[in-house]
């Protein structure tokens, strides 16, 4: 399963390389890291026609997280990526509108890394 993964805290790679170890060594999963929403757009590009998964920031300077994942909503149609936004605690109001855009799920900073492998697990099969 290949996961982009869109945030301007670059210090989040290391995050999910560390916490997914072993999953990439076994070739389970693949990151692909965007630092912002303009990168995200450009790697997109380039797998239109693989099913992948995005895990996006909403707060991001430039190009927000609401805003690509309209965009990509709107573009990629087949196959349509799964797209989990990762909000701030508490933060309802850019949830209300992640939602409405077609979030597919939420994740809550700090992220719970145990929670989200077994969603992935779930996505998986």
């Amino acid at each position: 399963m290949k996961i982009l993964v869109v945030d301007d805290e670059q210090d989040m790679q290391t995050l999910f390389e560390q916490r997914f170890r072993k999953e990439i060594r076994d070739g389970k999963v693949e990151f692909v890291f965007a630092f912002s929403g303009e990168d995200a757009l450009k790697k997109l590009e380039l797998w239109e026609h693989e099913a992948i998964l995005i895990l996006s920031d909403i707060n991001m300077p430039g190009m927000s997280g609401l805003q690509l994942l309209e965009k990509v909503k709107r573009k990629y149609v087949k196959p349509p990526p799964v797209v989990m936004m990762i909000t701030a605690y508490g933060d309802s109001e850019n949830h209300k509108v992640a939602k409405e855009l077609g979030a597919d799920d939420f994740l809550t900073k700090p992220v719970d890394f145990a929670m989200l492998k077994e969603k992935l697990n779930l996505t998986i099969g």
